[in-house]
């Protein structure tokens, strides 16, 4: 019975309940959006690496290094030699290195030399090995594999030619025309900057660097070397590497030692180490958008609560005659906060589907744009708990008016005021 006026006076109301049940959609939608970004990005952030057990790089801060080698945001501070790469990685307690040469890109993406060992130990997400979507992995100097998002947003194919550039900026005047890669593999979609990538070979990277000088070559086109030549190719120096060891324990010891190289300034951080201060850093923005949504959606329902105080003047009347022919006050006072459970439960349906419906079309933009994988469904844990407190606010709020109903008298309702 109530449930049924409480779903007519909303009707008869719709101009009004409509703008409210908007005002309430918008809001509850920013709140679960902004949370459910910030987990997601968390996630796919801790997720882009696994398995590594250090990452070595030039002396400079953790989150450089970090950033620039598995993030491909921003510039080493300097080089590492390749022999002394080729010393700590004979360490008895590593399994596995994976050497790194940033330093080019292709059309703004970030061009990585390395070798086989990028793809036989390269792990992310829970511990999942890269795959290929199509072709294989380089097998000659001037081959490439492109990561998912390179091939999807430059429409690229196997067999077709690419030029890389010197520099990492989206525009670049010094290109290694005279020395073109060809496209042999196109890894399969990870959610991690591995899809913004362009994989080649060390020996590449060091042949469209011969007679190359603080970033042009010395003495204009170089001629492509002879089979003999790239064959005896071997690079000179990196940029970073990451290691993996044979046992947990010896990784702190590891790396004091590498931190306390003698031959040459290096820097080993843990990742996980890194990626908790690198996100630690962000969480006083990520705190500050929850507070200003929280506030929206305070804002919303205290905007819900004005209008039903407003519509109770307009409602004396009816509320009047609903308690001569027989309603009892508290029933009136369960009709308005039945009103309210309504107008609050179709907003967070509303709100479920609207956020739903836009992750859902921005999914394909934050993956090629930014490499984050983002869930559609924006449901935590936590998520219930959010909105069972919504619920229970918006009902204290809408028991304002319901008191005011409450208190009522008959006689009150039915005098007309001229």
């Amino acid at each position: 019975m109530l449930i049924r006026l409480a779903r007519q006076s909303l009707w008869n109301r719709r101009g009004t309940a409509l703008m409210t049940l908007l005002s309430l959609v918008i809001s509850i939608a920013l709140l679960l959006g902004i949370d459910h970004l910030r987990l997601e990005a968390k996630r796919s952030f801790t997720s882009t690496v696994s398995g590594t057990d250090l990452i070595v790089g030039a002396r400079s801060g953790q989150l450089n290094l970090l950033l620039y080698s598995v993030f491909r945001l921003g510039s080493a501070t300097n080089n590492i030699s390749w022999q002394h790469y080729q010393q700590i990685s004979k360490h008895p307690q590593v399994k596995w290195s994976i050497p790194l040469a940033l330093g080019d890109s292709h059309r703004g993406f970030r061009v990585i030399g390395t070798n086989d060992d990028y793809f036989r130990f390269f792990r992310y997400g829970q511990q999942q090995q890269l795959d290929f979507a199509q072709g294989q992995a380089f097998a000659e100097v001037y081959q490439t594999v492109l990561g998912a998002a390179v091939a999807d947003k430059l429409g690229y194919q196997l067999g077709e030619q690419i030029i890389l550039s010197h520099g990492v900026g989206a525009v670049s005047f010094s290109q290694h025309k005279d020395q073109p890669f060809t496209v042999v593999g196109i890894l399969a979609p990870t959610g991690t900057p591995v899809d913004q990538s362009v994989h080649v070979s060390l020996a590449g990277i060091e042949a469209i660097h011969r007679g190359w000088q603080g970033g042009a070559p010395v003495l204009g086109r170089q001629p492509k070397l002879h089979a003999e030549q790239l064959a005896a190719l071997q690079p000179t120096v990196i940029t970073g590497f990451m290691l993996g060891l044979k046992s947990k324990v010896a990784t702190f010891a590891l790396q004091r030692q590498i931190n306390e190289f003698k031959a040459e300034p290096l820097t080993a951080i843990l990742p996980g180490a890194a990626l908790a201060e690198l996100w630690q850093m962000l969480s006083m923005v990520e705190n500050l958008l929850l507070l200003v949504t929280l506030l929206v959606l305070i804002a919303a329902l205290i905007g819900m609560m004005t209008t039903l105080l407003a519509a109770m003047k307009e409602r004396q009347r009816e509320m009047a005659i609903l308690r001569a022919v027989g309603a009892r006050p508290w029933q009136l006072f369960w009709l308005i906060e039945l009103e309210v459970l309504c107008l609050t439960v179709l907003s967070i349906g509303g709100a479920l589907l609207t956020l739903t419906a836009g992750l859902w079309l921005a999914q394909p933009l934050l993956s090629s744009q930014y490499g984050l994988v983002i869930s559609i469904w924006p449901w935590h844990s936590h998520t219930g708990i959010v909105l069972s407190a919504l619920t229970g606010v918006s009902l204290v709020l809408g028991a304002i008016p319901s008191y005011l109903t409450y208190r009522q008298s008959v006689a009150q309702g039915l005098v007309i005021k001229l």
